[in-house]
C-alpha cells in the first residue's frame, strides 16, 4: 500500500531543512536503509535514509526546497500502484523549490500603485454560521465586546459550534474576506507573505499551504512593478543612483546561529575576564614538537598526498585548558533551572569557521588525550565540518568552548557563550611586543586570553582562578605535556 514519506528529524535541533539532492529518482526500487536524499540542516548535511522498502512512485519536494518537519517529500509504494487518492493531498502540503529572493525596491520615485481588485468571495463563505464572536489574543483579557483585535490585517473569528475560521479582511466595501487556517497564517507571516486580497485554491477560495509559494511569487512580481508612495515615517530618503544590495536567503545553519546567539546574549548574563600571558615558551615548544614529528614521519608520506601531522598553538591551548578545567572544576559547569551541573568529563567544543557560518565539533575527554592525539582529532573534525559531514553527536554536549581568531590577525576579542556551557575562551594571536625583563626592555611574545563567563554558573573568583591556572600552564608548557 502506498504511503507518504515525511521529512524526519535528522538532528536534535532540526526544525526544517533544505533538500539538497535526491539519490533516487521516480521509479527506482528502494530497500530499507537506502540513501534517498541529502538534507542540509542547521548543523550539517545529513543523510535521509529509507525506513521502508518499495518503489519511489513520486517525488514531492524538488532539490532546493525548504522542508519543515513532517512535510511530505515523496510517495513510496508498489510498482505501478495507483496513487491518485494520495497525490493531491500530499502535493498540497508538499514544499516547493525555494523562490528567488525579492528584488529590493527603491523608494526614490513614488508612484501610485495600481493593485488589481481581488475577486469577490462567495457570500456563503463569508461566515460559517449566523453567529460569530471575535477571539482575543492570548495576551489580553479584555472581553470581545470591548474591542476586536487585529494582527496586521488578520482577524480571528470563531463560529459555533466548534468551527474556527481565520479571515483576512481585504478592506472591500462588500466585506469580502480571505479564508485561511491558523497554520497557513503563521507560515505566511514567517515568510513575509501578505494574505490581503488573496484567493486560494481550496473550496470557496480558502488559502491552502501549497498556495503560499504562488502568492509569494505574485507579491515579488508586484514589488518589481510598483514603488511605495512614500518612505516609512522617520526613514531617511535614499540617495538616487545607488546600486541595489545583494539579497541572500537565510540558510538553516544561519537561522540556527541567529536564534541561538540571540538567545545566549539575551538570556545568559555574560561577563568577561582578560589576561595577557607570555607565549614565548609555548611557541618554542610547538616548534620543537613539530620538528620531532617531521623527523619521525614515514619517508614519502607527504608525497603520498598526506601531509605530516603538525601541532598548532590551538592544540596546545586545548590541552592546557582541559588540564586547567580538571584543576578548577567549577568552571567546567552548566546552568539548569534546578541546579548547577559540574561535569566530570572535559569535552571541549572547538569553533570552526565554514563558508556558511560556524560549527563547534567536540573533542571528548581532552584531558586524557595527548597533544598529538588532539591535533589529529581537531584536524579530522575541522575537515569534516567544512565538508558538512559531521554527525549530530559530534557537535553536541560540550562542557567548555574555545574560539581562536589568532590566525586571522585578531589580537583579542570576547566570544559569545555557547549554551548550555558556562564559559568560552577567546584566543587572539601571538604578538611581538617589547617587555620589561629585570629592569630592561627586551623583545617578547604575548598572547591575550579572554574568558566569557555565565554569571549564573561562574563567579569572578572562579573565572580568575581558571585563568591563573591556565597562565601557569601556558608559561611552563612542559606541564601541559606531563598533564
Amino acid at each position: 500500500m502506498a504511503k507518504i514519506l515525511e521529512m524526519p528529524k535528522l538532528s536534535p535541533t532540526m526544525e526544517e531543512g533544505v533538500l539538497s539532492v535526491w539519490h533516487k529518482k521516480e521509479g527506482d526500487e528502494v530497500a530499507v536503509d537506502d540513501l534517498l536524499a541529502e538534507v542540509e540542516t542547521d548543523k550539517a548535511t545529513m543523510e535521509f535514509r529509507a525506513f521502508d522498502k518499495g518503489t519511489l512512485l513520486k517525488i514531492l519536494a524538488p532539490p532546493g526546497a525548504q522542508v519543515k518537519l513532517g512535510q511530505p517529500v515523496a510517495i513510496l509504494g508498489a510498482p505501478g500502484e495507483d496513487i491518485s487518492a494520495l497525490a493531491p493531498q500530499a502535493a498540497a502540503q508538499a514544499p516547493r523549490a525555494a523562490a528567488a529572493a525579492p528584488a529590493p525596491v527603491s523608494p526614490t520615485a513614488p508612484t501610485s500603485p495600481q493593485v488589481p481588485s481581488p475577486a469577490p468571495v462567495p457570500a456563503e463563505m463569508r461566515t460559517a454560521s449566523g453567529t460569530s464572536e471575535t477571539m482575543l489574543p492570548p495576551e489580553t483579557s479584555a472581553p470581545p465586546a470591548q474591542r476586536e483585535p487585529r494582527v496586521g490585517n488578520v482577524l480571528e473569528r470563531t463560529s459555533f459550534p466548534g468551527t474556527t475560521i481565520s479571515a483576512a479582511d481585504d478592506g472591500r466595501p462588500d466585506g469580502g474576506r480571505v479564508f485561511a487556517s491558523p497554520y497557513v497564517r503563521k507560515v505566511a507571516r514567517e515568510r513575509g507573505i501578505d494574505l490581503h486580497g488573496a484567493q486560494g485554491s481550496g473550496t470557496g477560495g480558502r488559502v491552502l499551504p501549497g498556495d503560499l509559494d504562488t502568492l509569494r511569487g505574485q507579491a515579488t512580481t508586484a514589488l518589481t512593478r510598483i514603488a511605495p508612495t512614500a518612505p516609512p515615517a522617520g526613514a531617511i530618503a535614499r540617495a538616487p543612483g545607488l546600486e541595489e544590495s545583494e539579497v541572500r536567503a537565510l540558510s538553516p545553519m544561519r537561522r540556527a546561529i541567529a536564534r541561538r546567539l540571540t538567545e545566549s546574549k539575551t538570556t545568559v548574563p555574560h561577563f568577561y575576564l582578560r589576561i595577557d600571558v607570555d607565549a614565548g615558551p609555548l611557541t618554542k615548544l610547538r616548534a620543537d614538537i613539530n620538528a620531532e614529528l617531521a623527523s619521525s614521519a614515514a619517508p614519502g608520506s607527504a608525497k603520498g598526498g598526506v601531509d605530516p601531522l603538525k601541532v598548532s598553538l590551538n592544540d596546545l591551548i586545548i590541552k592546557a585548558s582541559a588540564i586547567a578545567l580538571v584543576r578548577v572544576p567549577e568552571c567546567n559547569a552548566s546552568f539548569s533551572q534546578d541546579a548547577i551541573l559540574v561535569h566530570r568529563r572535559v569535552d571541549i567544543s572547538v569553533a570552526v569557521a565554514i563558508p556558511d557560518g560556524l560549527v563547534t565539533p567536540v573533542v571528548r575527554n581532552a584531558d586524557r588525550k595527548s597533544v598529538a592525539a588532539i591535533a589529529a582529532e581537531v584536524r579530522d573534525l575541522a575537515a569534516r565540518a567544512r565538508a558538512r559531514k559531521l554527525k549530530p553527536e559530534e557537535m553536541t554536549d560540550g562542557t567548555f568552548s574555545i574560539s581562536n581568531l589568532g590566525m586571522f590577525g585578531i589580537d583579542e576579542f570576547a566570544a559569545v557563550i555557547n549554551p548550555p556551557e558556562g564559559a568560552i575562551l577567546a584566543v587572539g594571536q601571538v604578538r611581538d611586543v617589547p617587555v620589561v625583563v629585570d629592569g630592561a626592555v627586551a623583545p617578547g611574545k604575548r598572547l591575550a586570553l579572554t574568558l566569557s563567563c555565565d554569571h549564573r554558573v561562574v563567579d569572578g573568583a572562579i573565572g580568575a582562578a581558571f585563568l591563573a591556572e591556565l597562565k601557569r600552564l601556558v608559561e611552563r608548557p612542559l606541564r601541559v605535556l606531563a598533564g
